[in-house]
């Protein structure tokens, strides 16, 4: 059984133009100590598809069908109230620029503190000593407690936000763009500490980004999201080195390569589509130049193209 199955999934948000598709039939796995990297163009749905798996959508949101299974419970079938103690003790997530939204006027133990005496039902001195074995796993000196998030760097409140995501034991932790806004090595440092807490304590993280090189450092399979559908998704390798979408193709050539020929980077023409009123056919063609009419009239499924690989492409892999 995987730990968490994602299938079918449609989230829809109600404006005043009408209603947007935001995450429109998207269906995705997740195993025990793996990581999941979801990636695309900025709103592509990355976020949306987060944010439904922990049901935690603005109120213009809703989730208007499929399934959420974690380790076999549909967490859509669920009350609020059962839903908000799935929370944090189950699956927990680091918003993006989330050491930005640590209290500035309040210590950073103790904000960690909080979130055990509400859902574990901690003391205070419990909830301390278990804050300050956090600080230890995130590599952060646990005398550091009571010090505010201005005395911090921007990697440390980012460990310090980790912390608070692992402080129930989660099984899964999503972490939407978590090494935005530091620096090259600041970076690294927490790629290679989510690693470590994945495979120290067997949890299922999902990672979202638009940065490429993320996802060759840590994850083990990635899902492509354009305009609200995953068109290709597989084993991180298969996704590098044999994609078979236009799209992905186009995302791995817009990103530089230090190893190859020195040139500019290839963009990609034309901009994401408008939700609302969707491309007929495939939601790729208006900017894939391989496109013919068949992919403007009829919407390519997602089929098989090798071992745990598939792409949503009528004439997946030729078009290289």
């Amino acid at each position: 059984m995987e730990l968490l199955e994602v299938r079918n999934l449609k989230t829809y948000f109600k404006t005043q133009k009408g209603m947007v598709k935001a995450v429109d039939d998207v269906s995705c796995s997740l195993s025990y100590g793996k990581v999941l990297g979801l990636v695309g163009e900025s709103g592509c749905g990355k976020t949306t598809t987060a944010l439904s798996i922990a049901n935690l959508l603005p109120p213009e949101g809703r989730i208007v069908g499929g399934e959420v299974l974690l380790e076999g419970e549909d967490l859509m079938g669920l009350s609020a109230g059962k839903l908000r103690k799935k929370r944090w003790k189950e699956v927990s997530i680091v918003f993006q620029g989330a050491m930005n939204a640590l209290n500035p006027v309040m210590k950073v133990g103790l904000q960690i503190a909080e979130v055990l005496m509400l859902h574990d039902k901690l003391t205070y001195e419990q909830a301390m000593i278990r804050t300050k074995e956090l600080f230890k796993l995130v590599e952060i000196d646990e005398e550091r407690v009571n010090q505010y998030p201005h005395e911090f760097s921007g990697g440390m409140k980012q460990r310090a936000m980790i912390a608070m995501a692992l402080a129930c034991n989660p099984k899964i932790i999503i972490g939407d763009e978590p090494t935005t806004a530091l620096d090259v090595m600041v970076q690294a440092q927490i790629l290679n500490l989510l690693e470590k807490l994945k495979n120290e304590i067997n949890m299922g993280l999902i990672l979202i980004t638009h940065d490429l090189s993320v996802l060759g450092e840590i994850c083990d399979d990635v899902a492509v999201m354009y305009a609200g559908k995953i068109v290709e998704k597989g084993k991180v390798e298969d996704i590098f080195e044999n994609h078979q979408h236009p799209y992905t193709y186009k995302l791995m050539n817009a990103f530089p390569n230090i190893y190859g020929e020195r040139k500019l980077s290839d963009s990609i023409p034309g901009n994401p589509p408008n939700l609302l009123e969707p491309p007929s056919g495939c939601r790729f063609h208006p900017r894939c130049e391989f496109a013919d009419e068949r992919c403007k009239t009829k919407e390519p499924m997602l089929a098989e193209v090798g071992h745990r690989h598939f792409a949503a492409c009528h004439y997946g892999g030729v078009f290289k």
